[in-house]
């Protein structure tokens, strides 16, 4: 029995797990890279040959965890794509969505070369297209929360909740390898407790090996308050100055999460009825996903709809779909919240806002989740003085401000409080999908702390789980 890193190891993006156990070998997760030096790695082709592997298993729809899926079904991949029936809908959608991108970027990127005169050393082509999403698509089989899923005779695996996005799910394994039993936990992405909308983290007793994830591993969020206080000061303050909220969107959670708590505030008074754009038609197709997977929701967000208080609706909120509308925003006299992805602004319509708002210092652009190492979204929570977007430098004069409360991951602490429900240490904790000063870290930790064996797996290693 033996696990292959390849992926969000000693970084957070590319989440992929080759685990070869029971006479099967299966890919955990197998994700988009998005930190700028490590994109080449978008392009390699896949290190397990695509026709040795018996099942994908998804644990939630971020690209960074499902986003090389189509390109391995190009590469020869045809077994089933395992993953629960909210996510299913969720991949859909984010990888058409990304295809389309990928595709309207080249389009872009072919125009600015032309009208530069630039001679590329690569021809400029997507790395996946719609027709590789839809042969992806046919793949795909929905496996429900809490019910052994076979992969054959001697592996199961049980997908149970994991708080971080609707559908998000911890992978646990049983193995029967050489007449003798074990069991394996990927955590996947480890939401925060008492978030509204999706359940919160399921927890465990015992796992003879585990794999989590330490994205905030080195850190505890910040003091995160009451958020909807957070984001009524940064609106109020904004529209006193007579400018726009940009907010750079992940599509599916943290657009729901900021509608959720947009139309509390105004439905409460406590920010002025602007104009509210979520300007992503895949975050728009995602909250309908959302209405339609209510198995999924907690007991706050039940409570809210049997109260006849619609949590994703208010009058304020505009869906924009085209790209017409979306240029229109920018047209518009007047304050308002702009939500548009993506999240990290490494592509898509939050570029072209953020051209027409960075430089101006009564604009604000809040961040409202994790930015990796290399995106835009970074350099900017970084401070630098100017930043490139289509092309072309600009200066950063906007008012800059993070919201830490809304992230769906768990912070140090959470962690911790996590690994606290395991009732005897695992045989070896494999600590991943954080950066690299992160992930040591919380290694370091959990050996000073639980006394547990704990590595921390580079890119490609291979691990014997004997």
């Amino acid at each position: 029995m033996k696990l292959q890193f390849l992926g969000a190891n000693r970084q957070v993006t590319g989440s992929r797990y080759c685990l070869t156990a029971g006479g099967a070998k299966i890919l955990v997760d197998c994700g988009m890279f998005q930190e700028r030096k490590y994109l080449d790695r978008n392009w390699e082709p896949s290190p397990i040959g695509p026709e040795v592997i018996d099942a994908v298993l998804l644990t939630h729809a971020h690209l960074d965890h499902c986003g090389l899926v189509p390109k391995l079904v190009r590469e020869g991949f045809s077994g089933p794509i395992i993953t629960t029936a909210a996510s299913a809908d969720l991949v859909e959608l984010v990888l058409h969505d990304s295809a389309k991108i990928q595709a309207e970027d080249v389009a872009f990127k072919k125009k600015r070369h032309r009208k530069e005169g630039r001679k590329v050393k690569h021809p400029v082509v997507p790395l996946f297209t719609e027709k590789d999403v839809s042969d992806t698509m046919r793949l795909i089989q929905p496996a429900p929360y809490e019910q052994v899923v076979r992969i054959n005779d001697r592996v199961s695996v049980v997908f149970h909740d994991a708080g971080h996005i609707l559908g998000s799910a911890m992978l646990e394994f049983e193995v029967s390898e050489n007449g003798r039993p074990a069991r394996l936990l990927f955590s996947g992405d480890i939401g925060q407790w008492d978030k509204p909308i999706v359940r919160d983290p399921s927890v465990f007793r015992e796992g003879d090996f585990v794999v989590m994830e330490s994205t905030y591993g080195d850190r505890d969020h910040p003091d995160r308050g009451d958020v909807e206080s957070q984001l009524a000061q940064i609106i109020n303050e904004t529209v006193e100055r007579g400018g726009n909220v940009v907010i750079p969107t992940f599509a599916i959670e943290r657009a729901q999460e900021l509608i959720y708590h947009i139309s509390r505030l105004v439905h409460a008074g406590q920010i002025p009825r602007i104009p509210v754009f979520l300007d992503s038609p895949m975050a728009i197709e995602a909250t309908d996903i959302f209405r339609r997977h209510r198995e999924c929701f907690d007991l706050e967000t039940w409570e809210r709809i049997t109260s006849g208080e619609p949590p994703l609706r208010f009058p304020e909120l505009t869906m924009v779909r085209s790209t017409e509308d979306s240029k229109a925003i920018n047209d518009l006299q007047g304050s308002a919240v702009i939500m548009a992805g993506s999240g990290m602004c490494t592509a898509g319509r939050v570029k072209h806002h953020l051209v027409h708002n960075i430089a101006r210092p009564e604009s604000t652009v809040l961040f409202a989740g994790y930015q990796a190492s290399g995106t835009l979204g970074r350099q900017i929570i970084n401070g630098n003085g100017d930043v490139r977007i289509h092309g072309r430098r600009w200066p950063v004069r906007a008012r800059i401000e993070q919201i830490h409360g809304l992230s769906g991951h768990a912070d140090r602490a959470a962690l911790l409080r996590w690994l606290g429900h395991f009732q005897t240490p695992p045989r070896e904790l494999f600590v991943t999908h954080g950066e690299q000063n992160a992930a040591l870290s919380f290694a370091d930790q959990v050996r000073d702390q639980m006394s547990w064996p704990v590595t921390v797996p580079e890119y490609q290693q291979v691990v014997r789980l004997d």
